[in-house]
C-alpha cells in the first residue's frame, strides 16, 4: 500500500486528505517539554539523534498522523556554514551577522557542513527505521531567501528590513549569499534523501516581503534550482514548497517551481486557493492554528470548511503556519476526527 501522504504528492484525489501539521513536534506537548528538559536546551535535542527521533515519534503516537517530519530548524544549515548560533530564552535565536562580501567569503564551503549535520542525517536514519510502514517521513530545510534574512540580521525580524537593506545597497553580495546557502541546501537535503526522507519541504517563511522582480529572483528562481537538482540526484522525489504569505505568488509557483506540492498559509481563503493554486496539482493547509487554542465548534467548522474546498483535487490537510505552544492537544485530536470522520 503507498502512503497516503505520497498518493496526494503523486496528484491523487483522495475521499480523506492525509493529515500532519508544522511544528506537531513542539512545545504545545508534555512529552516534548519532558524530552527537551533532559536535552538541555534547544540545540543540544536538535544533535541529539536518539532525543531529535524520540520528539519527532510523539505527535506520531499520540496522533496517528500520516507524515512524520523531522525534527531540526532551518538555522542549523548557516550553523554549519560557519555562522554563530545560540538560543536566548524566551527571545529565540541569534546568529552572528553577515553585512558585506566579505563576510560571505568567509563560510565554509558546502562540503564541510556535513560534518556538524552529521547528527540530523542520523536521526533521519532512526526514523526511516522506528516509524509506521504507513507513515511517511518528511525532510525539510529553510529556503534561501528565509535563511538569508536571519544571517544578515541575526535574528528573526517583523519586515526582514537588513535582508532588504543589504539587497539594496549590495545587490552582488546579498545575491553571493543566497547562491552559497541555494548550493549547501541541495547537498543538504540530499543527504536526507540518502538517510531515508520521502519527502522534502523547503520553508521560505518571510517569501511574501518579497515583491516583484525579488519575488522572481529569490524566492522562485532559488527553490526552482534546488527542486531541479533533487529531483535529478533523486527521480521520483516529491517536494512541498512553502512559500508564506505569497498571496498571488502563490498562482503558478508549483509550475514555475517544479514543487509538487505548494503549502498555502491561512491568509488566503481556502476556496480562493482551489480555484486558483489546486488546479495546478496537490495543496497542503490552511486552517489558521488559532483553532488549536480556541477548539470548540469554530474549530469543527473551519476544518470542514477546508476539507471541503479542496475535495475536489490532491490536498494534504495542514495548518496555514505551525501549531503555537499554547494549543491545547484536545483539540489537535478533535481536527483529526473531524478531518477522518468528517
Amino acid at each position: 500500500m503507498t502512503k497516503l501522504l505520497l498518493r496526494a504528492l503523486g496528484g491523487e484525489t483522495l475521499a480523506t486528505p492525509p493529515i500532519w501539521m508544522m511544528r506537531q513536534a513542539g512545545r504545545y506537548l508534555p512529552e516534548y517539554r519532558a524530552t527537551r528538559a533532559e536535552a538541555g536546551d534547544f540545540l543540544k535535542l536538535c544533535y541529539n539523534s536518539d532525543l531529535a527521533a524520540e520528539v519527532t515519534l510523539q505527535p506520531i503516537r499520540r496522533y496517528g498522523f500520516d507524515a512524520a517530519i523531522l525534527f531540526a530548524d532551518i538555522l542549523l544549515l548557516p550553523q554549519a556554514l560557519g555562522a554563530d548560533l545560540w538560543f536566548e530564552t524566551g527571545e529565540g535565536p541569534r546568529l552572528s551577522t553577515i553585512t558585506n562580501m566579505a563576510g560571505v567569503k568567509a563560510l565554509k564551503p558546502k562540503d564541510a557542513i556535513h560534518d556538524t549535520l552529521a547528527p540530523i542525517y542520523e536521526t533521519v536514519r532512526i526514523l526511516a527505521r522506528e516509524l509506521p510502514r504507513e507513515t511517511a517521513l518528511i525532510g525539510f530545510a529553510g529556503a534561501p531567501w528565509t535563511v538569508a534574512t536571519y544571517m544578515i540580521a541575526g535574528r528573526g525580524t517583523k519586515d526582514q528590513g537588513p535582508a532588504h537593506a543589504l539587497k539594496a545597497a549590495d545587490r552582488a553580495a546579498f545575491a553571493a549569499l543566497i547562491e552559497v546557502i541555494t548550493e549547501a541546501t541541495i547537498d543538504y537535503l540530499s543527504e536526507q534523501v540518502k538517510a531515508g526522507a520521502e519527502v522534502v519541504k523547503l520553508f521560505d517563511s518571510w517569501a511574501g516581503s518579497l515583491k516583484g522582480e525579488d519575488f522572481t529572483d529569490f524566492a522562485v528562481k532559488p527553490a526552482a534550482r534546488i527542486i531541479a537538482e533533487l529531483k535529478s540526484r533523486h527521480p521520483g522525489l516529491p517536494v512541498i514548497a512553502f512559500p508564506r504569505e505569497a498571496g498571488a505568488g502563490y498562482i503558478g509557483f508549483a509550475k514555475a517551481t517544479g514543487a509538487d506540492c505548494v503549502a498555502l498559509d491561512n491568509s488566503v481563503s481556502p476556496e480562493w486557493a482551489a480555484e486558483n493554486v489546486q488546479v495546478s496539482g496537490c495543496v497542503q493547509g490552511n486552517l489558521a492554528p488559532h483553532h488549536m487554542v480556541s477548539g470548540g465548534q469554530d474549530l469543527i467548522d473551519a476544518t470542514r470548511r477546508v476539507v471541503d474546498a479542496f475535495k475536489g483535487g490532491p490536498h494534504i490537510f495542514n495548518l496555514g503556519h505551525g501549531i503555537t505552544p499554547d494549543a491545547n492537544p484536545d483539540h489537535v485530536q478533535l481536527m483529526i476526527e473531524t478531518v477522518r470522520g468528517g
